[in-house]
């Protein structure tokens, strides 16, 4: 399984589905796909995902679950 920040990046962002969709070249259900981890993205689409959010790679996709960012910016001891 690979996971992801979609969902949390296009919100960020105030985009819709489609929107997004648009901008990279896929169908809007390939985002929802995505965002719901039913489908890895090509090693193109990971990139383009990466240009259109500015963002490395690895800061969107990850083998391993994301750390909510609450954890990240304020860790427990």
């Amino acid at each position: 399984m690979l996971y992801n920040r979609i969902a949390v990046l296009r919100s960020e962002r105030s985009l819709s589905r489609q929107d997004l969709a648009r901008e990279v070249g896929v169908n809007s259900q390939t985002i929802g796909f995505l965002e719901r981890g039913d489908y890895a993205p090509s090693l193109e689409l990971a990139f383009k995902l990466s240009r259109f959010f500015k963002l490395p790679v690895e800061a969107i996709f990850s083998p391993n679950p994301f750390r909510p960012l609450s954890e990240q910016v304020y860790p427990t001891p």
